[in-house]
């Protein structure tokens, strides 16, 4: 697929999805929307890409909906009905329904997704943000809900998932108030794991990914982050069941033996994903 509004590249096997229109600090279009799915789903599929990188080209991440988007939905030519899910695809059986809508499959990809924020991060750009597993900042990068100060409420999932990451309170300050948060703000609340200089960040974010790749088991990180999303919805003892009948499983793979035989043989792992 030719790409309009993002770049997608491999590399070491670690994809690369970068939103690219800079000039509008890479606003959110329904173009956009359908390429970094198709951009996540190519690399799910593909073998040699191990981890996925999101993030924005230029000096912003996603500065939200693109504002001829919102005009859209404003004047009708948007066509929106109460009740409905947008953007889903033929129901997947095999896969929860939480994670099948508009923008929370990202969980339902096996493979890491890493966001690279290198700049603001606003309304739906911040809810993408979110689905990543995990989230690496600029200094430059700055949060933003946004939804409250356009008339909007709490959309796409955003009020189950930011309460998850920096708990009630916090999740309600910054809906309520659609402030501005910055990344070492953001780094004490927990939204990001790591904050780096804006030259340092893709190189930090890309020497994380490339030690996953090659230095860890993809079976193991794709069961584990299944595990981790599931038991959102699990009591203790379901998650117990659940841990010790993978691990069950992981001791018939071929990562296991690998992983044995690296260690004992002090070489570097060949983890085949099996």
């Amino acid at each position: 697929m030719a790409y309009e509004h993002i770049k997608f590249e491999t590399e070491n096997g670690v994809a690369i999805v970068t939103l690219n229109r800079p000039d509008k600090l890479n606003a959110w279009t329904r173009t956009m929307e359908r390429e970094v799915r198709d951009a996540m789903e190519s690399a799910e599929k593909d073998d040699a890409v191990r981890v996925i990188i999101l993030t924005g080209e230029g000096r912003g991440f996603c500065a939200g909906a693109d504002m001829d988007l919102l005009s859209g939905i404003e004047d009708g030519s948007e066509k929106r009905e109460a009740g409905a899910v947008y953007g889903t695809k033929a129901y997947n059986v095999a896969v929860r329904s939480d994670f099948q809508t508009q923008y929370s499959y990202f969980p339902s990809i096996s493979k890491p997704i890493i966001g690279a924020i290198n700049g603001p991060a606003a309304g739906l750009g911040m809810v993408v943000s979110l689905y990543c597993d995990m989230r690496f900042a600029s200094r430059d990068a700055i949060f933003m809900t946004a939804f409250a100060k356009r008339g909007l409420i709490a959309e796409h999932g955003i009020s189950w998932m930011l309460p998850r990451l920096i708990g009630h309170s916090a999740a309600l300050d910054l809906l309520l108030s659609s402030r501005k948060v910055t990344a070492e703000e953001a780094l004490q609340l927990g939204l990001v794991n790591q904050v780096h200089d804006a030259d340092a960040l893709m190189p930090a974010v890309k020497a994380y990914a490339a030690d996953l790749a090659q230095n860890v088991s993809p079976r193991s990180m794709a069961v584990m982050k299944r595990q981790v999303y599931e038991a959102q919805f699990q009591s203790l003892s379901d998650a117990v069941a659940t841990g010790n009948e993978e691990m069950i499983k992981s001791f018939a793979s071929e990562d296991f033996k690998e992983g044995v035989a690296h260690f004992l043989e002090k070489r570097p792992a060949k983890f085949s994903g099996q």
